[in-house]
């Protein structure tokens, strides 16, 4: 007797995929392709994108209807197919992480301000975190910050603190 489905004709390697999987597969496509467009030109440049991804990028951010805006997104998703997909999304991630951990850094300087504005105890272990740090310099940013708050003025000599701390991290 013949066996009706040889392994020959139908490779082992070849999937079957549900009609469910192949949508979860084009919606990912499609939030790629939205997180693509978020990106900077400059960013877009680095990637091998075919000349039809790039027009439909550009005419993205012509398109105001919301309904317009799905569809041609669906479009864009169609075209992630023919993108090197890998690619695109390790840039992505590469550039949310990055933003991930700049506000990470940011959020870490403000809580430094935010302690030094509090009390002087801090002082000793600002110090030792920023070594390079001019504690007279500091000192007076921290006066002038603290006499703002006690008169209600607006925070201007806090904003002096804030790239003060910024700018001993950066040199670091």
């Amino acid at each position: 007797m013949t066996d009706l489905f040889d392994d020959a004709e139908f490779g082992d390697d070849e999937e079957l995929k549900s009609k469910t999987q192949i949508k979860r597969e084009m919606h990912a496509l499609q939030e790629l392709g939205n997180k693509l467009l978020q990106q900077k030109k400059e960013v877009l440049d680095r990637l091998d994108l075919n000349a039809e991804m790039r027009a439909a990028i550009e005419e993205m951010k012509r398109i105001k209807s919301h309904e317009a805006r799905r569809r041609h997104l669906q479009y864009i998703g169609k075209l992630m197919r023919d993108v090197d997909v890998d690619q695109v999304r390790e840039m992505v991630d590469r550039q949310e992480a990055g933003t991930q951990a700049y506000v990470r850094h940011f959020h870490q300087l403000e809580v430094w301000r935010d302690r030094l504005l509090e009390s002087d105890d801090h002082l000793a272990a600002f110090a030792e975190e920023y070594p390079s740090a001019d504690r007279q310099h500091l000192r007076q940013l921290l006066r002038n910050a603290r006499r703002e708050i006690e008169l209600n003025k607006p925070p201007a000599a806090a904003r002096k603190l804030f790239k003060y701390i910024r700018e001993l991290a950066e040199a670091n």
